[in-house]
């Protein structure tokens, strides 16, 4: 069942890597199925072109595992060299309908859900930027949640 899962997730994995347009950065991380809050997910990316607007988008894969039909983050953006500039957004999305059906794309038991985090931002310079991203929900670990995953689109002009 572990191998069956593994080949799943890296599948997944491979098919979105080598769909990824020049003007997107995605990375994402493995949660296997549990979430401690103490343990924020941190996304490292490089940002070269400062004046291009970006959208930051968060990709969350849940399983039918997962107790609840949103989910609460804690999430900031900060510069490798200024930890104690950043400010920590709280944010609230909705993942399944009244109904109890997921939403979001996927077949099986896994779903891929896209959440817009912030819209058109730029960054005030060139450099390394961190996003930490901690749930916020009351039920730790918190179970049902394969990868998190962060987006970077650049906007065209």
């Amino acid at each position: 069942m572990k191998i069956l899962k593994f080949f799943t997730v890296l599948g997944i994995l491979l098919e979105i890597t080598s769909c990824i347009p020049p003007n997107e950065q995605v990375k994402t991380i493995p949660l296997d199925g549990e979430w401690l809050s103490k343990y924020p997910a941190k996304f490292e990316f490089t940002i070269e072109d400062y004046q291009t607007p970006k959208n930051i988008i968060f990709v969350i894969r849940n399983n039918n595992s997962y107790p609840y039909s949103n989910i609460r983050l804690f999430t900031s953006i900060y510069s490798d060299k200024a930890k104690n500039q950043s400010k920590t957004d709280t944010l609230n999305y909705i993942m399944a309908k009244p109904n109890g059906e997921w939403l979001g794309t996927g077949f099986g038991n896994t779903k891929e859900m896209l959440f817009l985090y912030k819209s058109a931002y730029q960054f005030p310079k060139n450099g390394k930027y961190i996003i930490e991203v901690k749930h916020a929900m009351r039920k730790n670990p918190l179970i049902g949640l394969d990868d998190i995953g962060i987006k970077i689109e650049t906007l065209n002009p």
